[in-house]
């Protein structure tokens, strides 16, 4: 009886010690969207939690907007950098939020509050090309009505914001039709290459010097003002007091000039963001802030093990699904046709508006909707289609003699499946988990998208900062999985399809 009551008198003061411990979690998640002064805006975050001692984990480049902001409103992470006519013209475009008193009011029946604007304006604007604008004559966005030849390239959140391409052609009545949307990076050299004649630009963007643009005036006073400010959780203010006033120290002490200096670091000079933002609050704030930048061989295994895990536990649950569901295909016409006309309907829908409805989806159901697991639903749902093709036309393919046979030795429907038909469909079968397998190493990047890692991280990054060597780092890695894959299921192939059988 003593031991009894000593063992329960342990659980209780364990019990009570992890409450405590989960209580007084102080850890921080910083987030940020997938354009490099939302990346160094948010490392500079990491590293001010850090500085006071608080464990930080920046999750970054998290696609866009409506992304990062359901992310910090389901609690998903606790800060972000976003600006103030983002705020007005995307998230609440319907408040007519006049000032930035309305925007905090707003923001709180929400939970999140707005720290003091940073200093800077990232207002949109559009660029051209110097000689081109020139030649033309085009000084305003107004001058643009002469030119119906001209063709734009806008990055695609600006072909669907609210102050965005619609908003700006609508506002000035512009005539162009010839508008295609890029990533931004692309964009610039798009413009550079003469394919385009005009891009939509930050102010802060580095590019505008870099390609020899000129800002268009916008003389209708179309785009607001874009200031820039951290949103946190109102948690944040008494789980983390230091950190948010280290936060509200730098509220009016980054100038455009400054953050324009900043982002070349990074985007022209090829500087780590996160070093961008250490060597900033060294000099500027006299924060001295530790860090730690991976090897190119730490940054590989990791991604390795995410985009495995990714790729391990879609596939798995996949084959569990599609298998039984390839069987019922086979047996039951009807069922069949309902089986497989699901499977191509999902197979139709585009990786990237699937990834979307799976995160929003999430969001709805109060889970998580950054990291891996919106990611492996979808590739789950992707793989369905090839398992139960293939299971079907295995077992529909089986000699009806064979099959003739099993009845005549008065086998039962399940030992006949299981000891004929399922033998001889399984080249089928396992051909169809092959496919399946290698198409969810490529689609696994996707994840990059919204924090779930993988190959996708270093692709994603590279792009948004035009560098060759970065995409390579995760695209190289993702074809050679894919080969090892496709290996691993040969193999898998011969020891458990008798040769004769074998495709």
């Amino acid at each position: 009886m003593s031991f009894r009551i000593g063992v329960r008198s342990r659980l209780v003061v364990l019990l009570v010690c992890l409450t405590a411990v989960g209580c007084g979690d102080k850890s921080i998640k910083i987030g940020s969207k997938s354009f490099t002064e939302s990346v160094i805006l948010g490392d500079m975050a990491t590293l001010l939690a850090r500085s006071k001692g608080y464990p930080a984990d920046h999750v970054r480049e998290l696609g866009g907007t409506r992304v990062v902001w359901d992310a910090l409103r389901s609690g998903e992470i606790d800060v972000y950098p976003e600006y103030t006519g983002t705020l007005r013209q995307e998230l609440f475009a319907a408040k007519q939020l006049a000032d930035d008193q309305q925007l905090r009011d707003e923001l709180a029946q929400h939970g999140v509050s707005m720290t003091e604007p940073l200093g800077f304006n990232n207002s949109y604007a559009i660029g051209m090309k110097r000689e081109r604008a020139e030649q033309l004559g085009v000084r305003s966005i107004s001058d643009l009505r002469k030119h119906l030849e001209l063709e734009f390239g806008f990055s695609n959140e600006f072909m669907n914001r609210a102050d965005g391409w619609p908003a700006l052609r609508d506002r000035y009545q512009l005539p162009q039709r010839n508008v295609i949307g890029l990533q931004h990076t692309l964009a610039y050299q798009a413009l550079d290459n003469r394919a385009i004649d005009a891009v939509d630009v930050y102010v802060t963007d580095p590019h505008v010097e870099m390609y020899d643009l000129v800002i268009l005036e916008d003389d209708l006073q179309h785009f607001p003002r874009y200031d820039a400010v951290f949103l946190y959780r109102n948690e944040i203010a008494e789980k983390a007091p230091d950190f948010l006033k280290a936060l509200e120290a730098l509220a009016g002490n980054i100038s455009d000039s400054r953050m324009g200096a900043l982002n070349r670091q990074a985007q022209i000079d090829r500087v780590s963001e996160i070093r961008v933002a250490a060597d900033f609050l060294s000099q500027d704030f006299g924060v001295r802030a530790t860090f730690r930048e991976p090897s190119l061989m730490e940054r590989l295994a990791r991604s390795t093990v995410e985009h495995l895990w990714l790729v391990s536990v879609s596939l798995a649950a996949a084959i569990g699904v599609s298998i039984p569901l390839g069987i019922i295909a086979a047996k039951r016409r009807i069922a069949g046709q309902l089986i497989v006309g699901c499977a191509e309907i999902l197979q139709t829908i585009p990786g990237l508006a699937l990834l979307v409805f799976m995160a929003v989806l999430f969001v709805s159901l109060g889970l998580r909707s950054i990291g891996p697991w919106p990611v492996i639903v979808a590739l789950f749902l992707y793989s369905l289609l090839p398992i139960i093709r293939n299971t079907m036309a295995g077992l529909t393919g089986v000699p009806h003699t064979l099959v003739e046979s099993a009845d005549a030795l008065g086998l039962s429907p399940w030992a006949k499946l299981r000891l004929v038909e399922l033998p001889l469909a399984s080249p089928l079968i396992l051909a169809g988990i092959k496919t399946t397998a290698v198409i969810n190493v490529g689609y696994a990047a996707l994840g990059g998208l919204i924090g779930a890692g993988g190959y996708g991280q270093p692709i994603m990054t590279g792009l948004r900062q035009n560098s060759v060597p970065l995409m390579m780092e995760g695209a190289i890695p993702a074809a050679l999985l894919a080969l090892l894959v496709k290996a691993f299921f040969a193999l898998v192939e011969r020891m458990l399809v008798p040769r004769g059988l074998r495709l």
